[in-house]
């Protein structure tokens, strides 16, 4: 039977209290010392990790000066400990943040999502103190193939992680600053006449009705689909026209017009929310009454309706709103940023390709006024409306 292995002097003249342990592959060095009555006996490293006897020795004599002078002494293994407390893992810090921060976040499930698809089959066991900028180039070119607004999403949640271990003491900062991808790619999605007479078909004759008047909301009102979900009776007001959408994508309380066709639907949807779930407060509940998280049906309406497969229901709805009253050079950025929720006109400005008439018609109103300045024959067009400077 093989004998196990002990720890030997090493050279108690040169360095005292240095003991080594020969390994089949390695030794590894320890020291002992002591901190008042108790002997401590402590494992300092290996030859692998550079470690020599004169390291050990100097370790140890650190170790009783402190021990001599009254000051804490850490052992190797308590400073690790103590590193690894303070230098979490990606996927502790993933943990913590999504259990402690999720109520507070709104894209909670898509954060998941996104941690668990692009970032923790590669970062989930690594330190933020092991990470560099290679190692962030690495995760740009592995995402290369993906949409330059999904590889933009993914780095940032890496960095949100990053910063959010720091600020909480679960990591170091990072000695290198993130850089961010570009991510010019909105893209906006509307549907050709053809495909919404496939969809409006497909809706007038979907067996859940409550899924089928959902998304004649998104496409009539534009609203988003966390929006239509967090709807509540409350929010509803027949009598001024107006349906309340709190806590949007800008923060903000705000309110949009509620047009017959959009109180039409919201009547129909509270008839039939009251027989199937009259407990409930939410207008478009979710299972048992409660508010909708998801909408599995979408999917299924989206391939009968023949759909593109590039177009995500919902936020194509909403851009197709958009894009038709933009097209119909009647309503201005301004108004369309309103009806959006948008929190100021950048956002919108995304629409500003389709407002071609309008356009043509103020470029033919400076024209007007500009040769009228300069006393040409051509008088400037008095616009009263942009119906008008459209004619």
């Amino acid at each position: 039977m093989e004998s196990k292995p002990v720890r030997v002097k090493v050279d108690e003249k040169r360095w005292p209290g240095v003991y080594k342990l020969e390994l089949k592959q390695d030794v590894t060095y320890h020291i002992t010392y002591r901190l008042g009555r108790r002997k401590v006996w402590e494992k300092v490293g290996s030859r692998s990790e550079g470690f020599t006897p004169q390291l050990a020795a100097s370790i140890r004599a650190e170790r009783m000066r402190k021990a001599l002078h009254g000051e804490e002494v850490k052992t190797a293994r308590e400073i690790q400990r103590e590193r690894l407390e303070h230098d979490r893992t990606l996927g502790e810090i993933a943990s913590h943040y999504f259990e402690h921060e999720g109520a507070a976040l709104k894209g909670l499930k898509t954060d998941r999502n996104r941690w668990e698809k692009h970032l923790a089959p590669t970062f989930e066991k690594r330190r933020v103190s092991e990470l560099t900028a290679l190692d962030v180039a690495r995760l740009k070119r592995d995402m290369k193939e993906k949409a330059p607004a999904t590889v933009w999403n993914a780095v940032e949640l890496l960095r949100r992680l990053c910063n959010y271990g720091r600020k909480h003491g679960l990591a170091p900062g990072l000695p290198f600053t993130i850089e961010m991808p570009k991510r010019d790619n909105e893209v906006v999605e509307y549907l050709e006449p053809e495909d919404l007479r496939r969809l409006l078909t497909v809706l007038d004759s979907w067996p859940r009705q409550d899924v089928a008047r959902m998304l004649r909301v998104a496409l009539f009102s534009g609203m988003r689909r966390g929006e239509i979900f967090r709807l509540e009776d409350r929010d509803l007001d027949f009598r001024h026209g107006v349906v309340t959408i709190r806590a949007p994508k800008g923060g903000k309380t705000a309110n949009i017009p509620m047009p017959d066709t959009l109180a039409e639907i919201f009547r129909a949807q509270l008839e039939w929310r009251r027989r199937v779930y009259p407990d409930s407060a939410f207008v478009f509940p979710g299972q048992g009454g409660k508010r909708r998280v998801d909408c599995g049906a979408v999917d299924r309406i989206k391939a009968q309706a023949e759909l593109p497969k590039t177009f995500r229901v919902f936020h194509g709805l909403r851009h197709h709103f958009a894009v038709k009253l933009a097209n119909s050079g009647a309503v201005g950025l301004d108004m369309l940023a309103e009806l959006l929720t948008h929190k100021s006109t950048a956002m919108t400005k995304r629409y500003g390709q389709f407002l071609p008439e309008t356009k043509r018609a103020a470029a033919d109103l400076a024209a007007g006024i500009i040769l009228a300045d300069a006393g040409g024959a051509l008088e400037p067009k008095k616009v009263v409306n942009i119906e008008e400077a459209r004619k």
